[in-house]
């Protein structure tokens, strides 16, 4: 027998499911690489650069191939491709773990980047969109709950396995972690018929809809915020020591921020989540700007540095929610995997150049400071394409 779309058993496995999986496959697809990668450089010879940069092409990869994967799970769901990601993943680590030369490592992570396209948050989120419909902010920012707290779990873990392992037996052990608890989990988890989608309204076709103007803006504005929200991030200690801060009290700064997304994506479907389409984009997305500019401006003391970072933090951690219902909020749910694989591209590709472009931008600008002021302007000029951001049929 048929279960109902909106029978409340599958849906709750579901989202357990995701918030296992989700959290796993950050901690060692995304977060193992920034733990491991001065042991790696130190083993291996390899530049520092070199080895974060085959991550940052693992990432373009799978910004890419994520467009065709959010075809698949528009048609069959996300049981078989997030399966199969889960597959693929596990060799690709290995891979990653064994390799003997750059290119081989360079090689390794772009399988893994394939095996990311079916793993992250966008095949997550184009599940939970269509199995929890109305509902599914709550779901949503649950998922990113348990991905917020990946680097948590996963980088003390991490950090522990490298003593006794090294950095090629830590890859391994987590190659291990990632087989048995994301493959089970989403062959058996995922299981159940995929709801169908509403019809679309007349002229709501995808090609349509890619070529509008409201969904172009979409996509630049979130891709700035994310652009922002990375290289924050990755370049927010180096900020705060050239503050004055030493490098414990800064590395707590980055820490406190991580529980500042955590406490964002709570207080987003509260009070930011309930604003409309537009005036929502817009105020998370001058919210980042105006913490970012804080953190550029404010000279100290370090305890407000702190709190503005933990502010920022938060900031970046809406930010994500805003990614994941820019499309739902907007558009036919029937094609949410294709339309956000094509959002997401750009903004994963921004991600993986985050790491060197805010490093390669500090030092022309004259230092971080400026750097962040420039970031901060680069998310209000976000906002500011965010105004139309809301396609015609939903005003």
């Amino acid at each position: 027998m048929r279960r109902p779309v909106h029978d409340p058993v599958p849906r709750r496995r579901v989202l357990a499911v995701l918030r296992l999986t989700e959290l796993t496959s950050w901690g060692v697809l995304y977060y193992a690489l920034p733990v491991l990668a001065p042991a790696i450089s130190d083993d291996t010879g390899w530049s520092h650069s070199a080895v974060t940069g085959a991550f940052s092409a693992g990432l373009v990869v799978s910004a890419l191939a994520g467009i065709g994967v959010g075809r698949v799970l528009d048609r069959w769901g996300p049981r078989w491709p997030m399966t199969a990601g889960s597959l693929l993943a596990v060799p690709a680590v290995v891979a990653i773990a064994c390799a003997g030369s750059w290119p081989w490592f360079l090689a390794a992570w772009l399988l893994a980047g394939l095996a990311q396209s079916a793993t992250l948050y966008p095949p997550a989120f184009a599940a939970l969109t269509r199995w929890w419909g109305t509902d599914r902010v709550r779901a949503l920012t649950w998922v990113t709950l348990a991905g917020g707290l990946a680097s948590t779990v996963f980088a003390p873990l991490t950090a522990a396995l490298l003593e006794p392992f090294g950095w090629r037996g830590t890859y391994l052990v987590l190659a291990v972690v990632l087989g048995v608890v994301t493959v089970p989990a989403h062959l058996f988890g995922l299981r159940g018929p995929w709801p169908e989608a509403p019809e679309p309204p007349r002229g709501a076709r995808p090609g349509a809809i890619t070529r509008s103007p409201a969904f172009l803006l979409t996509v630049a504005a979130v891709c700035l915020g994310v652009f922002c929200s990375f290289a924050v991030a990755v370049n927010q200690v180096p900020l705060l020591i050239e503050r004055g801060l030493d490098v414990q009290t800064a590395a707590w700064a980055l820490g406190l921020g991580g529980l500042g997304q955590v406490a964002g994506r709570a207080f987003y479907a509260r009070t930011v989540g309930r604003l409309g389409v537009r005036t929502r984009a817009v105020v998370v997305l001058a919210g980042l700007g105006a913490t970012t500019a804080l953190l550029g401006l404010l000279p100290g003391p370090a305890w407000l540095l702190v709190a503005v970072a933990v502010l920022t933090g938060a900031a970046r951690g809406i930010t994500t929610l805003l990614q994941a219902t820019a499309v739902s909020d907007r558009w036919p749910s029937r094609y949410y995997g294709r339309l956000n694989g094509l959002l997401s591209a750009p903004a994963t590709a921004a991600v993986a150049i985050s790491p060197w472009a805010g490093a390669a931008l500090a030092g022309p600008l004259g230092g971080y400071p400026a750097l962040f002021v420039v970031l901060a302007g680069a998310t209000t000029l976000g906002a500011l394409l965010a105004l139309g951001s809301r396609p015609p049929s939903s005003r």
